[in-house]
């Protein structure tokens, strides 16, 4: 499979694929719970992101796609502050691949290229999340050198 990745860094450039990050992260965040997020939480996040030199959006489009066709996967990077340090780190928020390109190396790519474009603004680290069990999307971090360092722990019914 042929790709062109583009590396998004202003909220103008990335303002056309907000309604496809939305409903990606909505899926995500529907594990996590059952209340949602508030209307505009996207466009708020993307934009406080993008302001920052450790938030970018990498978009995979097929290279011979036509013109206005949706891209095959996306990969947006924000600034995760710690809670107690407050130092912040770059951190994977969204990782989506379409279902029919899944299982070809995209969503390595994608991460490579976060990766490529963050070393080059001087960063030295990136960080991911996943859902607790997701042995899965585990496992394929580790393949690709990222380590455990935190659990979180969460206790509902208070």
């Amino acid at each position: 499979m042929d790709i062109d990745l583009r590396t998004l860094t202003t909220f103008a450039e990335a303002e056309p694929h907000l309604e496809a990050l939305t409903a990606r992260a909505l899926e995500t965040l529907a594990a996590l719970d059952a209340l949602g997020p508030p209307e505009g939480f996207m466009e708020g996040c993307l934009q406080r992101a993008l302001q920052t030199d450790q938030g970018l959006l990498v978009v995979a489009q097929a290279a011979d796609a036509a013109e206005g066709a949706p891209p095959l996967g996306y990969c947006f990077v924000a600034p995760h502050a710690d809670p107690l340090s407050g130092v912040t780190t770059p951190m994977i928020l969204l990782l989506s691949v379409e279902p029919d390109a899944r299982h070809r190396g995209l969503a390595g790519a994608l991460v490579q290229e976060a990766q490529r474009r963050l070393i080059k603004r001087g960063m030295t680290k990136l960080t991911a999340r996943c859902a607790h069990g997701d042995d899965a999307l585990i496992s394929m971090g580790e393949r690709w050198g990222f380590l455990r360092e935190w659990e979180f722990l969460a206790r509902e019914g208070l």
